[in-house]
């Protein structure tokens, strides 16, 4: 009988520290977890400012001030120019 109660406090001590490494895991993948959702809300933040720049650089008023001011490109005169199709003036 001694024998079979030292076996049974044997296999619940195992069964208890399986219990605390079990526990101890899913809290740290829980920290993990939560530490890459901070990450993807933050990388979502940028990805919205990104877009944001984006559209500010591509505007036509801002391309056209860089065409004139640094590449000195101006418009064509109107009788120069020639539309698809039109075979000309």
């Amino acid at each position: 009988m001694l024998r079979l109660n030292l076996l049974l406090l044997v296999a619940a001590i195992i069964c208890a520290l399986g219990v605390v490494t079990s526990q101890h895991k899913a809290r740290k993948l829980f920290q993990d977890l939560e530490g890459e959702q901070e990450r993807a809300r933050s990388l979502d933040v940028e990805w919205g400012q990104l877009q944001l720049e984006l559209s500010t650089w591509a505007t036509h008023p801002r391309i056209e001030k860089i065409a004139r001011e640094k590449l000195r490109m101006h418009a064509p005169e109107p009788a120069k120019v020639i539309h698809a199709g039109g075979g000309g003036r």
